[in-house]
């Protein structure tokens, strides 16, 4: 069996490294957790401590930091603080693999940071590659470092593409599930409260992530996410609304050919994947997909007059540059304000078109411009929402 894979999981309180602690909890032959980086679920980390006996954990304050270490005290691993603490988690002279699941753009110095340092990554945090695409796959190239999807549609396109020729694919779909909102009228949609949004018919994911599904933001995210992964043209990857979450997505080739990866759906299937690749995979016991038992897998062309944020999405992506920052900075912000009651359903989208219509395109040079630019789109969408308010 050889040595443990030694690992470091960023977002390890988050749906993704929860999931993912499963899969090592399940192997630990095969895993070893020398780093645990968390924002403030001090709860959880404790336990996460405790159980997985990290050397190295970073939590996003000061005073959950203290907090910690009084709870654990002779037990507590080193502990570190903010995105400096979590960027050295992902560091680690000793780590092989880190899995970076890390939501939003707070995760894309600690991704890039593993990417500089020549750790096998796998990436749960989209925003990364929404954010500066170009210029981390750059660095990943310069740096040897292997970035593999743990998105359950990037996952299944990867697992598609292999044993095949690149040159032969004709292009990618990605699915989706098309939310909660999948039926429903246009004026419905406007009026949708955070309750409404949050309930996903088949998944269940942190609130951010849940609300962009409901917009189909998070699956314009993926198009433009799969555009650097894969290094293929926006026009060359399509999107399709299957509700069932069977098929998780699929690559057409030249000949014809449609190759699906399909499923139950369960996020620690994509995770092991990439955490054991390329070795084989592992038995996760997990129910066995049965078609007969499911009828019938529905696919739908996606409704852009109803969904617009997906159109915004590819909107960006042709624009290119640091618009699919700014377009991913302004979701953040305008998300953020529906959740929090300060905003409609409608305003999202409405807010991330302000910003790209604002911001004026620039060339990413570094990890700092895409950041900033991220920062202008919150600010953009900001600023749209208040005079909203003010407006009555």
């Amino acid at each position: 069996m050889g040595t443990p894979r030694t690992l470091s999981i960023l977002g390890s309180t988050g749906s993704i490294g929860r999931s993912a602690l499963d899969v090592v909890a399940r192997f630990p032959e095969r895993f070893r957790v020398v780093g645990l980086a968390a924002g403030q679920n001090v709860d959880l980390l404790e336990q996460q401590i405790r159980t997985f006996r990290p050397a190295v954990v970073a939590v996003a304050r000061p005073e959950a930091a203290s907090e910690l270490a009084a709870r654990l005290g002779r037990e507590a691993p080193e502990i570190l603080v903010g995105t400096e603490g979590a960027c050295a988690v992902a560091s680690l002279g000793e780590v092989e693999y880190v899995l970076a699941a890390i939501a939003g753009s707070a995760g894309m110095r600690p991704t890039a940071a593993a990417v500089r340092a020549g750790k096998v990554v796998g990436l749960a945090n989209k925003e990364s590659v929404v954010l500066a695409g170009e210029h981390l796959m750059a660095m990943a190239r310069a740096s040897g470092t292997p970035i593999l999807p743990v998105d359950s549609e990037h996952s299944a396109i990867f697992q598609c593409l292999v044993g095949h020729h690149r040159q032969d694919v004709r292009r990618l779909v990605l699915t989706a599930s098309g939310g909660p909102f999948r039926e429903w009228s246009a004026d419905r949609i406007r009026g949708a409260t955070p309750a409404e949004a949050l309930r996903h018919p088949n998944w269940e994911m942190g609130a951010k992530i849940t609300i962009d599904s409901a917009t189909l933001m998070n699956k314009g995210l993926e198009v433009i996410e799969a555009r650097w992964l894969f290094d293929l043209p926006p026009e060359r990857i399509a999107v399709l609304v299957h509700p069932e979450s069977v098929v998780h997505s699929m690559v057409e080739y030249v000949d014809g050919s449609v190759v699906a990866q399909l499923g139950t759906p369960d996020m620690r299937g994509p995770i092991a994947f990439a955490m054991t690749w390329p070795g084989p995979r592992l038995p996760l016991d997990l129910p066995p997909l049965d078609l007969a038992q499911k009828g019938e897998l529905r696919f739908e062309e996606p409704d852009l007059a109803r969904f617009p944020a997906l159109g915004l999405a590819y909107e960006a992506l042709r624009a290119g540059g640091t618009a699919p920052a700014v377009v991913s900075g302004a979701d953040e912000a305008a998300v953020e304000a529906f959740l929090g009651g300060r905003a409609s359903f409608a305003d999202i989208p409405a807010a991330v078109a302000h910003a790209l219509e604002r911001h004026a395109v620039r060339e990413v040079g570094s990890v700092e411009e895409a950041i900033e630019a991220s920062e202008e789109g919150k600010r953009l969408a900001t600023s749209y929402l208040a005079a909203r308010a003010r407006a009555g």
